[in-house]
């Protein structure tokens, strides 16, 4: 017969399993959300590319300000009101920001080669990869690393919109530089969050539309680090 202690340490162990399996789970449910919505911006952004007419329906009238900034819509949507949103309500809108920057993103197909386009996109892979390893296995805590890096993101945000007015080549390079740091420890940073996030107390509906927050965040830092790299390492037409 097992001792109250042993008998304890077994149900904890248990648990922790339990909980371990979980967040496995959890995991690969937003890096599936996450490459999904990745392949579907470069399907669409390739495919709207291939076509001059969708290309000047777009980009030459006045709907390219709703193409540009439709992704932000859907972020701010997501991000405030996801508690209200059903979960096939947040599913379908990641979806839909997905392929809005899909369509928003189809210029680098026509500004840089396909080949400095995809050597960028494997770079950027591995990168994440390592990156989101790191911020899922490392045992020190990085949640100090989100004020610096928000401080980051707000001044790279700033110095690209000044740098629209200035055209400077080394403004830009500076920024793409900087980026690189920021959207690199905001993948480790994110995927530590969603990692913490997790909990088995929630329901499948609030686990599913956290799994779906935390696609989007790893989205957004894997698309930024991703555009860094191609104005550093992009070979243009």
């Amino acid at each position: 017969m097992l001792s109250p202690d042993r008998r304890t340490m077994t149900r904890s162990q248990a648990e922790a399993a339990q909980i371990d399996t979980g967040l496995r789970a959890h995991m690969l449910r937003v890096y599936n959300y996450m490459a999904s919505g990745v392949a579907l911006t470069g399907i669409v952004a390739m495919a709207a590319s291939s076509s001059p007419a969708l290309m000047n329906a777009i980009f030459g009238t006045p709907l390219m300000w709703v193409v540009m900034l439709a992704p932000l819509a859907f972020v701010m949507v997501l991000s405030f009101g996801i508690h209200r949103l059903s979960l096939f309500a947040s599913q379908a809108l990641f979806w839909l920001f997905a392929a809005v920057m899909g369509l928003s993103l189809s210029t680098i197909f026509l500004i840089y080669t396909g080949e400095s386009i995809a050597r960028v996109f494997f770079i950027t892979a591995a990168a994440f990869g390592a990156l989101s390893l790191y911020g899922y296995t490392t045992k020190r805590d990085i949640s100090g690393w989100g004020s610096f890096l928000f401080m980051g993101l707000i001044g790279i945000i700033i110095a690209g919109v000044v740098n629209l007015f200035m055209q400077s080549s080394a403004m830009q390079f500076a920024i793409s530089v900087i980026g690189v740091l920021v959207f690199a420890g905001l993948t480790a940073y994110d995927t530590q969050k969603i990692k913490n996030e997790y909990s088995e107390l929630h329901d499948y509906e609030t686990s599913g539309k956290l799994a779906v927050m935390g696609a989007l965040r790893l989205y957004l830092d894997f698309i930024n680090l991703m555009m860094m790299l191609l104005h550093l390492f992009g070979n243009r037409r």
